[in-house]
């Protein structure tokens, strides 16, 4: 048989990941052969040089036992473990564990118990009502079925942006390792548009030679398409998309007598300009970001000069709403506030779980005294140019009132309301709990609105316009859930909650170190959805956010 290449090596790994994880046991190995499998896949060296170079622990994800493994898929087609697993269960049943929620024993069950053996079965079953009937299974289950078959649809294939980002990176670097007479290498797709989830992992790369424009790949895994220097910008373009925001493009240079092709743009037969910046000045537009490439409006915007000026990493000023030990984080209020200076921040907002939050450790009236009597004493540590700020994480509780007492919500600087249960209440009893949430003058912070999570929930059902339209006549801000899972509020509300006058804040949702730069992905999002750094909380500056939370917290005072 001959040897396998690296996209069909990838997909035996996945398999091999996937029947690892039905058999049951150690549920680590599973996700780590499934990781191995996405690292494969962005792999930008051929896998048989690796190979010859015993350099496969070099691939993320891959140590010793993976690469025998690898190895050997790639030499016979074939490995003796995956054969011996693929005698206990068909194949079809593999689909099913792209269902988030549904978990590798439930699936075994389906399959052993009702008989179902693909996606296609499943869903039949579940829309016929027999997975609720069945013991052991029930109702809930087959509730939860029948909302994440969607997901698990428009997900497929589909990376979270962290983890593309870190394929990525590993890819540009062998890239510039392997082939160094390339050029400006650079990521392209829809993780250069700052999408939430990436299926698109996309290198573009100059060559010396002048070359052919290189077609997409009809297949799954990395794309490096390669353009001389004259048309490299062009090539950025048209791997950049999107395909409506091209599209859009063709057609203003039509309406100006010009060609976009993925050469460049075109009058006749002269080429008129090649560079990415060039191409949009020569069609009478400012240079439009990538993350506003969705064809939305934002040619029509750039045409009126009405373009936002989108926020940075730079722009922040300082990171609310973290956790630490004393609720469900894994550091200390010290440990997490030198870790924030240390990124050069002026201010550390902790938010840990208020006392509803049973599951996640949240913080009794005592604890609240004992950590703010600690932020206290490492503010005067700190000095002038660096303070922790007091904020707690409060359970919006079933009837929309806020968890602890008033007496307790004034001591802190800043509230963050949050759902975190109750999700399955409708969309009506969903939104009117919100909307009292948000006229609680203790209220600063709607965290994480919908409460979804890419590729494992869907957020619950709310009227998020009216939610917003509270949020902004009720002076409360809206958070953009940094964490990469969550990424809420989904950007494409953002616009609205500019135009109804919403302040927005990026936060990290952080429970370690490392998590604190999930601010970056924060910042992706707010970047997608046209938000500049003036309308994001976190922009301000220690002397104005305080100041900021002090006039809040008059304005509680008066009212009371």
């Amino acid at each position: 048989m001959p040897v396998l290449d690296t996209r069909a090596v990838a997909g035996l790994l996945r398999e091999y990941a996937q029947r690892t994880a039905l058999r049951g046991g150690n549920p680590y190995r599973a996700r780590a052969y499934s990781r191995a499998a996405d690292s494969l896949a962005a792999l930008a060296d051929p896998l048989d040089v690796l190979i010859a170079e015993d350099r496969l622990i070099e691939i993320p994800g891959v140590g010793e036992a993976i690469a025998d493994i690898i190895t050997k898929l790639h030499r016979t087609g074939t490995h003796p473990s995956l054969e011996k697993l693929r005698k206990e269960i068909p194949e079809g049943v593999l689909e099913m564990l792209a269902v988030p929620g549904l978990r590798p024993e439930k699936v075994l069950r389906l399959y052993k118990d009702l008989g179902i053996g693909s996606l296609s079965e499943l869903e039949a079953a579940a829309e016929d009502d027999r997975i609720k009937k069945a013991k052991g299974l029930g109702a809930a289950l087959q509730t939860k079925i029948l909302q994440n078959l969607a997901i698990a649809k428009r997900g497929e294939g589909r990376l979270h942006l962290h983890r593309a980002a870190a394929l990525l990176a590993h890819a540009k670097d062998s890239i510039r390792k392997s082939q160094p007479q390339l050029k400006r290498v650079t990521i392209a797709g829809d993780f250069r548009r700052g999408c939430e989830l990436v299926g698109d992992l996309t290198i573009v790369a100059e060559t010396p030679k002048a070359v052919k424009a290189a077609k997409p790949s009809p297949t799954d895994g990395l794309q490096i398409r390669l353009s001389d220097r004259k048309h490299f910008g062009a090539a950025l373009l048209f791997a950049t998309g999107s395909a409506a925001h091209i599209e859009q493009l063709r057609t203003l240079a039509a309406e100006k007598e010009m060609r976009l092709e993925a050469d460049g743009l075109h009058k006749g037969r002269t080429l008129i300009a090649g560079d990415e910046a060039e191409i949009y000045r020569a069609l009478g537009l400012p240079f439009i970001d990538p993350e506003l490439r969705e064809g939305r409006g934002e040619i029509e915007a750039a045409l009126k000069g009405k373009l936002p000026k989108l926020v940075t990493d730079e722009d922040l000023r300082g990171i609310l709403h973290c956790h630490t030990d004393a609720s469900d984080g894994t550091e200390t209020l010290e440990t997490m506030a030198k870790a924030t200076r240390q990124r050069g921040f002026e201010y550390f907002g902790v938010a840990d779980h208020s006392k509803s939050a049973h599951y996640a450790g949240g913080l009794s009236v005592e604890a609240i005294a004992q950590q703010q009597r600690e932020a206290d004493r490492l503010n005067k540590r700190f000095g002038k140019d660096f303070r922790i700020l007091k904020g707690i994480e409060s359970d919006i509780l079933a009837d929309g009132s806020l968890d602890y007492p008033d007496e307790v919500l004034e001591r802190f600087d800043f509230v963050v309301a949050s759902i975190h249960g109750r999700f399955k209440l409708d969309r009506k009893a969903q939104t009117q709990r919100l909307l009292r949430a948000i006229s609680d003058p203790h209220a600063t912070i709607i965290g994480h609105m919908t409460g979804r999570q890419l590729q494992r929930r869907p957020g619950y059902e709310i009227d998020v316009e009216k939610v917003l339209r509270a949020c902004a006549k009720h002076d409360v801000v809206v958070e953009i859930n940094a964490h990469p899972w969550r990424l809420d509020l989904d950007w494409r509300w953002h616009q609205a909650a500019l135009d109804f006058g919403c302040m927005l804040s990026i936060n990290p949702d952080a429970h370690s170190i490392p998590e604190l730069d999930h601010m970056h992905w924060g910042v992706q999002m707010a970047r997608k959805g046209g938000v500049p750094a003036d309308r994001v909380l976190n922009a301000m500056k220690l002397p104005e956010i305080t100041r900021y939370f002090r006039q809040k917290r008059r304005s509680l005072a008066r009212a009371a």
